[in-house]
């Protein structure tokens, strides 16, 4: 009596393969979320941050002869959502909600004075002073503020977060928190609160040297022209 085996066969199909892919990745994100909620685990798999940074190193020193006369603190709410075509969010596709605090200093650029810019009366009573308009300068984004408040990524991004040597980045929703903070910066009153304050600063240090009529003024100075 003779048996026959059924032959298996040698080669599986590309469909099955890819079925089998998505399988497994669906088994270890489960296994991951599963062993993440056992108490205890997290302990035991916990990761210790050390600290191996070198000193930092003095690059270059510039002098600065602007005079920082004002600063306003700016928060605003970005909403990144980004899509791929003809895929559903599930699969592909990310949306961050981060919340981005940061300040922007208005100043008076102080080295763009020249002599023609100032006159002063015989007596040296009396102080004429020409300079330049105030000025934005780079908003800086507070790291102790600023933080995501919620992530949404589809599988195959999370699956490309496992290889990435910068998960979860989170640089472009700062470059665009900066971005809406230095517009806020440009529509706010900085620049006039900036050239107004520098205005009382000179007049109560050229007061304190004598001078009873000081005069400021704001535009293109000379030596800048």
């Amino acid at each position: 009596m003779t048996t026959t085996r059924a032959r298996l066969p040698r080669r599986l199909s590309g469909g099955v393969w890819a079925a089998a892919a998505v399988l497994l990745v669906l088994m270890l994100l489960a296994a991951g979320l599963a062993l993440s909620a056992l108490p205890g685990l997290k302990d035991v798999f916990g990761t210790e941050t050390r600290d191996r940074s070198g000193p930092a190193l003095l690059e270059s020193i510039k002098d600065i002869s602007r005079y920082d006369a004002a600063s306003g603190s700016f928060q605003v709410v970005v909403d990144l959502e980004k899509d791929a075509k003809y895929l559903p969010d599930a699969v592909r596709g990310t949306r961050t909600l981060y919340v981005g605090a940061g300040s922007v200093d208005a100043y008076v650029d102080l080295g763009m004075v020249g002599e023609d810019d100032i006159t002063v009366n015989e007596d040296r009573t009396s102080a004429t002073l020409r300079l330049p308009h105030a000025a934005l300068g780079t908003p800086a984004l507070d790291p102790d503020r600023s933080y995501a408040v919620s992530k949404q990524r589809g599988l195959l991004d999370r699956l490309g977060d496992l290889f990435s040597d910068n998960p979860n980045g989170e640089q472009a929703v700062q470059q665009l928190a900066v971005r809406h903070i230095a517009d806020a910066a440009k529509e706010s009153e900085l620049t006039t609160r900036a050239e107004r304050n520098t205005t009382d600063m000179l007049s109560g240090l050229l007061r304190s040297l004598g001078f009873t009529e000081v005069r400021v003024t704001y535009g293109t100075s000379k030596a800048g022209s």
